[in-house]
């Protein structure tokens, strides 16, 4: 208790240094602080999203920290203090392993080298976001977990070292992954889509963004702003605790990211040897450190635990759980400290000259970028930082390699020119939806054959993508509203496929279980939507005819297949085993729901804090492009686990169109009247529209904080 006590001291000591917080009348501090960043304004509107009016850029990146603590400060310094490799010491003992690892890898040594390597502008604007963070906590530290205070104060350091943590070991090398299962998704999933002018009705080039992570606060939660200075305007999203948009749009350009496959790190499998290991034949010495981190007893005392940091030529050295192999981990990127200056950079640019300019920084480790612009370019971009291999595939580089050669070891990166990407393509549409560069536009524009096997898996394409693919190449034309009804679409491609084989193949049964069900099946229209009666009994049975989330194929007829990418998987293989797993999923379903036909948002909720609607869209591996991830029931429903986070769609006309949702809501805070305020939006398949214009925002102001 005294340590945590005098952090807060020192805390509050330091935040003093610079700034003078007065406090107004309403919920909200109306003054911020009196800064040494140029100033400026927050306007909150009416869903709590945070517009910022800075008079510098430093200005709008301190006016995006305070309106970051203010909507997520729980999550957001839980974070930074994770990201210092400090967790262990702020809460105990189940953090030691992360803590651990990020100092293996030097991560927090590394945050401050590539702080130091910044523009002084981005240092200037980190600094200043993290003044930003420091001004809110000192305004309203009891608004606060008293378990996160300990973290504060907070410099551009943190900021820096948090985003590199993110990036490189949590997307790229999270300990899960590298010393776990090489299989560990720490990223989710995301839609994505640009249309060109020759396909919509306005003439107009149009975007969407719709990433799908977790609903639980955590570093994956997203923060809604509009951020304005001299020569930015940006309006966006980005993950808690980075400084910068990593979906944005402008007046005259939007970008999204979807997750993508890049293999951006590389294990090597050690043959130890009298202390150290193998390589190239000869005996070789570890070069060794000796590394530190405390750990919080259940007392409150600090525990230091010290330990022996091994490095061999590839890299940092890590026993693997048994200790029957040790492997060496080298990471791309390292050597790259630009990723939050080309975010800003993609953000500020105008057209696509000047975007591309910043794509070829090639500073975002990983992530697929689909790009639209007013000039009516469309852009899909397979980007990463990918280590260049003389052979083999994902499979091979996925799974720890040979660590005993010099052939294993790369030296070098591919660059953007390299890199699978399709700009205007004839058909006027790019799309992502997690899936391999190969379906990215239809007719097919990229061919697998042209670049390495390691670069990403030929298939199997999702049907979830396949369903992407589907509705944007409906059409000819399609008109901005239209573009929204089809983001909307809850139509499960699988059941389209299944539904009528399964009806052909229970032909003649008997069994009342199976009339019941095939009856039901018959008359649902294919799509998770609240008052679906079929839905349930169909996810059930393809959860037993495909298990493995829905992505098994051996009772399939067909399996997918490159040449027809987006008719396969298909057929039953085994017609009668497919009715008796249909016998089987109609017991299941009134196991799990207490009914056959139960109404689908009856049992699957939108539910945050003690707002609950009902739910609609489903499993993306059935073929939804609506796409919800549902816990496992709890108490009589179940809720998102993921999917449908935020959502954006844009029209580059005059004036832009754009409408969007944040489904959880702007704010994690508890208490907050904007965690959950947006799920009757989620619930009725509508979104919001969102102000840009200062005359829109002024409409629709909430509170104000100026600074």
């Amino acid at each position: 208790m005294r340590s945590v006590a005098a952090g807060l001291t020192l805390a509050l000591a330091t935040l003093a240094v610079g700034t003078s917080v007065s406090m107004g009348s309403g919920a909200e501090a109306q003054s911020a602080s009196k800064t040494s960043f140029g100033g400026g304004e927050i306007l909150w509107d009416s869903f709590g999203v945070p517009h910022v009016y800075g008079k510098t850029e430093a200005a709008a990146f301190y006016g995006f920290g305070y309106a970051q603590a203010h909507n997520h400060g729980n999550i957001l310094l839980r974070m930074y203090g994770e990201s210092r490799a400090k967790a262990a010491e702020y809460w105990g003992e189940e953090f030691a392993k992360q803590d651990e690892w990020l100092i293996g890898n030097d991560v927090p040594a590394r945050g401050l080298a590539w702080y130091k390597q910044q523009t002084p502008q981005m240092r200037a604007d980190l600094d200043a976001f993290a003044a930003g963070v420091n001004a809110y906590a000192k305004a309203n530290m009891d608004k606060l977990d008293p378990e996160v205070r300990q973290v504060l104060p907070l410099t551009g350091v943190d900021i820096m070292t948090h985003a590199h943590k993110l990036m490189n070991f949590q997307y790229i090398a999270s300990d899960r992954r590298v010393l776990v299962n090489p299989d560990t998704n720490e990223a989710g999933g995301s839609n994505a889509w640009a249309v060109a002018p020759s396909r919509t009705t306005s003439g107009n080039a149009m975007l969407l963004a719709n990433p799908h992570l977790p609903w639980e606060p955590g570093p994956l939660t997203y923060m809604e702003a509009h951020i304005n200075a001299p020569g930015m305007a940006i309006y966006g999203a980005t993950q808690v605790g980075l400084p910068v948009m990593r979906f944005g749009f402008n007046n005259d350009l939007g970008f999204t990211n979807t997750v993508n496959t890049m293999l951006g790190y590389t294990s090597y499998a050690l043959t130890l040897a009298d202390g150290g290991y193998m390589f190239d034949g000869k005996k070789t010495a570890f070069r060794t450190a000796q590394k530190s981190y405390k750990v919080r007893q259940a007392d409150g005392s600090l525990k230091t635990v010290a330990f022996t940091q091994r490095y061999a030529v590839q890299g940092p050295v890590f026993d693997l759980p048994g200790g029957k192999v040790t492997v060496a981990v080298k990471v791309a990127g390292l050597d790259r400290p630009g990723v939050l200056q080309q975010y800003l950079d993609m953000g500020k640019a105008h057209d696509w000259a000047g975007f591309e300019k910043a794509l070829r920084q090639m500073q975002v480790p990983m992530f697929n970028i689909v790009y639209a612009d007013r000039g009516g370019h469309i852009l899909y971009l397979d980007n990463g930082i990918l280590p260049k291999h003389a052979e083999g595939d994902v499979k091979m580089w996925s799974k720890p390699v040979a660590g005993d050669t010099s052939k294993t070891l790369w030296t070098d990166v591919h660059s953007y020119d390299e890199m699978p990407k399709v700009l205007d393509p004839v058909s006027g549409f790019v799309q992502n939806a997690n899936d391999p560069p190969w379906l990215s536009t239809w007719p097919r524009a990229l061919d697998a054959k042209a670049f390495p096997a390691y670069v990403a898996n030929v298939g199997p394409v999702s049907q979830r993508a396949q369903m992407s693919v589907k509705l944007l190449s409906e059409g000819p034309k399609f008109s901005f509203e239209e573009f929204v009804a089809k983001k909307h679409e809850m139509r499960s491609l699988m059941a389209d496929r299944m539904i009528p084989e399964l009806v052909q193949a229970a032909q003649g049964n008997s069994d009342p279980d199976i009339r019941t069900a095939i009856d039901l099946l018959k008359a649902w229209d294919h799509r998770d939507t609240a008052d679906a009666r079929g839905a349930l009994l169909f996810e059930t049975w393809a959860s037993i005819f495909s298990p493995n989330n829905f992505t098994d194929q051996k009772n399939y007829a067909v399996k997918w297949t490159i040449d027809d990418p987006l008719q396969t998987p298909r057929g039953l293989k085994d017609p009668a085993a497919a009715v008796a797993m249909l016998k089987q999923a109609v017991a299941k379903t009134k196991q799990l729901y207490g009914a056959v036909d139960r109404p689908y948002g009856e049992v699957s909720r939108f539910r945050v804090g003690d707002t609950s609607v009902p739910g609609n869209g489903g499993f993306g591996n059935t073929g939804i492009f609506r796409t919800i991830t549902w816990e496992p029931m709890k108490n009589g429903e179940r809720k998102p686990r993921a999917g449908e986070t935020w959502v954006a769609m844009i029209e580059f006309g005059t004036p832009l169109k754009a409408m969007g949702l944040m489904s959880y809501g702007s704010s994690s805070q508890p208490g907050s009247r904007h965690m959950g305020d947006q799920l009757p939006y989620l619930s009725q398949g509508k979104l919001r529209t969102l102000w840009i214009d200062r005359k829109d925002v002024e409409a629709h102001v909430e509170d104000r904080t100026a600074y």
